[in-house]
Formats: C-alpha cells, structure tokens, sequence
C-alpha cells in the first residue's frame, strides 16, 4: 500500500489494559508498524502487546491508572489540543476522546493559516460514542463505581455533564469519516453525532481460537459449565450470570479481573457453583469456551469480541437482545438472544437454550466472517477509496 511511504499516525484514548479497542490498535499497529501511537495514559504492566512500539503521552501520564475514570474533562482538554496535522493519515480507536485531535483537514477547514498539511485525513474508528455522556448515563449516574464516594462523582458529573456534551459534539465533527463497529454502533452514531458510519466489525483471531482448541480433553468431557470471560466492570452486568446460575443450580467458571471483582466474590458468596479464575493466554482460555455448555453474555455492547471468540470454537452463546450482538448470535443457529437485562429474563433463556440442539461445527462457521485478514482487507480498501 502507498500508505507506507506516508506519514501516518495512531491515536487512542488510553492504553491501560486488555480490552476490545486494544485489539483493534494492536492490528492497525501491525498494519503501520511504523505510525507513532499518541494516547493519554499507558500502562505497560496492564497490557504488555506494544513492547517496542513508538507509544507517545502527554502530561496526563503522570496521572495513577485508577484515576483514569474520573479524567474525562482531562481527556478533552489534552486531545482537543493535539495538533496532528503534519500526518497523511490518522486513524483514531476510541469510544471516547481520541476522537478530538486536529488533522490538516480539519485545522484548513476552520481556516487556520500555517496548517501543515492541509491534506491530512482522519479516520475514526469510533465504537460507539462516548457512553457516560450519552446512552448509558443513567446507568453512569445509578452507580459510578467508586464506592463510598459515589455521591461525590454523581453530583460533580452531573453539574459538568452539559459542557462536557458540548465539548464531545464539538469534537465529533473533526473526524473526515467515521468506521465502526455493529449496526447498534452506527444506529448510536447517527443518533447522537449526526455523522453516518461505515461498519467493518473488529478483528477477532478465529483461526487461532478454533486450533487452539482442537484436541481439548474439556470438549469431550462431561463438564456442564457455563461460561463469560471479560473484563470486570459494572456495565458487564455479570453479576446477573451469577445470579441467574446460583438460582437455577448451574456452574459457572468466570474468568477475567477487573474493578467489580470482590463485589461479584461477595455475590458469589462461597458458592461452589461459581468458580473465578484469573486471566490466561489464549490457548488455555480457548479450551476453557471449547469444554463450556454455553457463554453467558448479559451485556450491553457495541459489538463484543469475547463472545465472538467463544462461537469460533463452538461455543453457542446466550446474549442480551441488544447491540452489536445481533450482529453475530442468530437464535438456534448459534446460540439464543433474551429480551430484558435482568436475571429472570436470562434465566428464562438458559431454560430454553437447555432444550435446544445446536451444531457445533455451524456454529465455528458462522463467525468466520470476523477473522483478521478480512479486516486488514476491509480497512485498507477503505482508506485507500477514502484518501483519493
């Protein structure tokens, strides 16, 4: 691609631990190996994959990561000032602030004089816009996630919430085009930024997943546990697995860590149905979703790559009805979709699933859409058509 001989350059809202967006970046990283990665916070001891990578941060690094969730204002002031516009390309990853940086387009549409290259276009590959300032402030506001100072983070979000939403819209116009990830995700888009969104679902390591478990000694064994692997945070909502599991007497193996880990322990409550265990590479998580009844997948994503992952080892998974899921769960096909985010409502589903047949080679085939190398192809052809 011409694009090697240009300069282009990454951005992201932070790179702080194994997630979704990670992934994304990490391709994009192998597909510019030599594009600068700019990001207001990185943690190496959370996420070891940019080793050796040109990661650049500003002065927010000097910020603890536990901090990270209260930075958003933060986060506006030190993108939006990011002047970019020496790149060809700049493609930003985020579902938060990332997206405000300053490309050549940009800075030459508002008129400013000495921009230095006025050509420069920037791709947003936006997951979704900016959830605590839009669709899930409620939920934002309900439970903040910082405990006994809740009270405080509600009232000062509440008292910046209208310029911070200014700030957001502002800065959702300075993209030239926008990518995303599901239909929910472009439906999110269009709703609250106006801006129309091409979808090129993220990459997922389908042949990796599916070789992985080839072999595994829990695939044909008789074990009789559902599963859900991510990362533990309140949105998850996995606490309704394992409500949903103790009540029906099922087992459940959650694996993962994450910020609401003692608070599912303690709702667990020493049960021997529900077992915890910690992160692990992807060989062994792959034989853990190969040997499981089922992935359990009560939340509400723009797409969701880890129940994806489950599916290409022949995983069938029980998501929420809600968005980017649709995207990839076909009822009876590959797994089954329930209609309200609550225990009751998933437990219904488990009921139902438990009756269900399901093929588990149909199931492998069905995400196969997802894999790396389509990305790469998707993603090149799209900047390249763009750039002309």
């Amino acid at each position: 691609t011409r694009w090697g001989k240009m300069k282009v350059a990454l951005v992201c809202d932070w790179i702080t631990n194994v997630g979704g967006a990670e992934k994304v970046l990490l391709e994009l990283h192998r597909l510019f190996p030599k594009a600068p990665i700019y990001t207001s916070k990185y943690d190496e001891k959370g996420i070891d994959w940019f080793k050796g990578a040109d990661v650049r941060t500003g002065w927010l690094q000097m910020f603890p990561t536990s901090m990270r969730r209260v930075l958003g204002p933060l986060r506006q002031h030190y993108f939006s000032h990011l002047d970019l516009s020496e790149y060809d390309l700049i493609i930003s990853v985020t579902g938060a602030e990332a997206k405000a940086v300053k490309s050549g387009s940009c800075l030459s549409k508002n008129k400013r004089k000495h921009v230095k290259n006025p050509s420069g276009i920037h791709v947003c590959y936006c997951h979704v816009p900016t959830q605590y300032y839009w669709q899930m402030y409620n939920d934002y506001i309900k439970n903040p996630g910082f405990g006994f100072l809740n009270p405080v983070v509600r009232l000062g979000f509440k008292i910046l919430l209208k310029p911070l939403r200014k700030a957001d819209l502002k800065a959702a116009k300075r993209a030239d085009y926008y990518v995303t990830i599901s239909e929910y995700a472009r439906e999110q888009i269009k709703k609250y930024y106006g801006r129309e969104a091409t979808i090129i679902h993220p990459p997922v390591e389908i042949d990796d997943f599916k070789s992985a478990s080839k072999g595994s000694d829990l695939v044909n064994s008789k074990a009789n546990y559902y599963i859900v692997t991510s990362r533990q945070v309140n949105w998850k909502r996995i606490d309704l697995a394992i409500e949903a599991c103790m009540k029906l007497g099922r087992e459940l193996i959650i694996i993962g860590d994450g910020t609401e880990h003692n608070g599912l322990v303690k709702k667990a409550n020493g049960s021997k149905l529900v077992k915890f265990l910690p992160v692990m590479d992807k060989k062994e998580l792959a034989k853990y979703l190969a040997g499981a009844r089922g992935y359990l997948f009560p939340s509400l994503e723009p797409f969701g790559i880890a129940p994806v992952e489950a599916l290409a080892v022949g995983c069938p998974v029980i998501a929420y009805g809600e968005g980017g899921a649709k995207d990839y769960v076909v009822d009876g096909k590959n797994g089954l979709l329930f209609d309200k985010q609550t225990a009751e409502s998933l437990m219904e589903a488990i009921e139902k699933f438990e009756k269900m047949k399901f093929d588990r080679k149909v199931i492998m085939k069905s995400v196969d859409k997802f894999d790396i190398a389509r990305f790469d192809r998707e993603i090149m052809d799209f900047i390249d058509e763009k750039a002309k």
